[in-house]
């Protein structure tokens, strides 16, 4: 048995942190390869490194002093070396980020320090090798994509010679050898690129909440926890705005089978939640997730034997393409078809798309609607349930929710609902309500 072993920011934030990271790590000998992510908030109203760094490259770019801005950063990182009774010196690091700053070395070189800085005294408090990202980890382009062929030739043949190591989240290299980072929460990447490169058994990413939710807290009062969740289901709601884990952090695992766990810092005894390719294990409830966002808008075409046109529905897709608009949703009829876009990207361009579908399809109505709100129901069981559509509409209409939309895929893994943002807390509490409350 061998696992990868990815710590938060959150998990990582000072001394007292770093010390219930290392006391996991040791005890369990298999957790042989450590991701680290930069300090995080240490307390409510602090600033994480990250964005430090930001603020104080921001400062060199502009070509202002920012050394004092750069000195609160080492301040941070000397309280942990001193919290933890360490004797090691980064003084050599500051001096080359001094130095990269006033070359203007780019932001992603700035950000990427944190994730580097921890890596170097995690390695060395759990005497481990320490190997910088930069080194394995590869960009093909400036774009981000990531050049997931070398990256793992070239990883594999490093760990293959390596007992335990630290390798640093977040960032690698592009071409020129300048550094590069992922998204932000993209140390969840850089795990799941470890672990498929090492080809362990588990990758344990460690944050601070005891896996994912059945719902968000923030509107549902202490959610059930999800014991067990399929790759699929977790691509649907993170998509829908889930975000323990970082949704590209799934197909490097994915594709070799490797299983995911999240697990609490905080509470290690938690088992947390299993990320799954495929389960005989039946979910707990009828569905896995709810999760929504808000700030949707939907355009209604209306056309009489709509169905008989070839090449309709591609028409009115095409007038959102030219505008750069993508679609969420499109449920249709037959004398209608319904576009869901983000609200936002639709504003400005509105009477352009408006326009465009006139001169493609020639409609006989154009309706729109706004501040509307998706909501994604996924679970692998709603496939071997009947009845569940119904028992959505019914919790629904007893909390007085007009549903805009209902759309299920083939699949039947998940219903997306389309409410007006108003309704959107309301919506989820009945969808809670109706099948977990009532099942329990």
């Amino acid at each position: 048995m061998s696992k990868v072993v990815k710590f938060g920011g959150s998990s990582l934030a000072n001394a007292e942190q770093f010390r219930k990271v290392a006391d996991i790590i040791r005890a369990d000998k298999s957790r042989r390869y450590v991701v680290p992510s930069a300090p995080g908030k240490r307390f409510r109203g602090d600033t994480k490194v990250t964005d430090m760094l930001y603020e104080c490259y921001g400062i060199a770019e502009e070509g202002g002093d920012f050394k004092e801005s750069l000195e609160k950063i080492r301040a941070r990182y000397q309280e942990i070396l001193d919290g933890l009774g360490m004797t090691l010196s980064l003084e050599q690091e500051f001096a080359a980020i001094e130095k990269n700053f006033r070359k203007k070395a780019g932001r992603d070189y700035a950000a990427s320090r944190g994730e580097y800085l921890n890596g170097i005294i995690l390695a060395s408090y759990l005497k481990y090798e320490f190997i910088d990202a930069a080194e394995v980890i590869f960009f093909a382009d400036q774009d981000g994509t990531w050049d997931a062929e070398r990256t793992r030739k070239v990883l594999a043949e490093r760990l293959k010679s390596c007992k335990n190591a630290v390798i640093p989240g977040f960032y690698g290299s592009l071409p020129d050898g300048r550094v590069k980072t992922f998204s932000r929460g993209g140390s969840d990447i850089t795990g799941s690129i470890v672990a498929q490169a090492a080809g362990v058994d588990v990758y344990e990413n460690w944050t601070d909440v005891s896996g994912f939710l059945i719902a968000d807290p923030r509107i549902i009062k202490n959610p059930k926890g999800i014991e067990v969740i399929t790759y699929r289901e977790l691509r649907e709601l993170s998509y829908m705005g889930a975000t323990v884990l970082h949704e590209d952090a799934i197909f490097p695992v994915r594709q070799e089978g490797i299983p995911i766990n999240i697990r609490n810092t905080n509470a290690p005894e938690d088992e947390g939640t299993w990320i799954v390719g495929s389960t005989c294990q039946k979910s707990k409830y009828v569905i896995t997730g709810i999760a929504g966002k808000k700030g949707f808008c939907s355009v209604s075409v209306e056309k009489d034997m709509m169905n008989s046109e070839i090449g309709f529905g591609r028409k009115v897709l095409s007038a959102f393409e030219e505008q750069g608009i993508s679609f969420e949703h499109m449920p249709s009829g037959i004398d209608t078809l319904t576009v869901f876009v983000h609200q936002d990207e639709f504003m400005d361009k509105e009477q352009k798309v408006v326009a465009g579908i006139h001169r493609m399809v020639r409609p006989d109505t154009i309706e729109i609607e706004s501040d509307l709100a998706l909501i994604a129901v996924v679970g692998r069981g709603m496939k071997s349930t009947r009845g569940t559509a119904g028992r959505i509409f019914s919790a629904l209409a007893h909390s007085n929710v007009n549903v805009k939309m209902i759309d299920q895929g083939s699949s039947e893994l998940n219903i997306i609902i389309g409410v007006e943002n108003a309704d959107f807390e309301n919506a989820i509490r009945a969808i809670y309500d109706i099948f977990v409350l009532t099942a329990i």
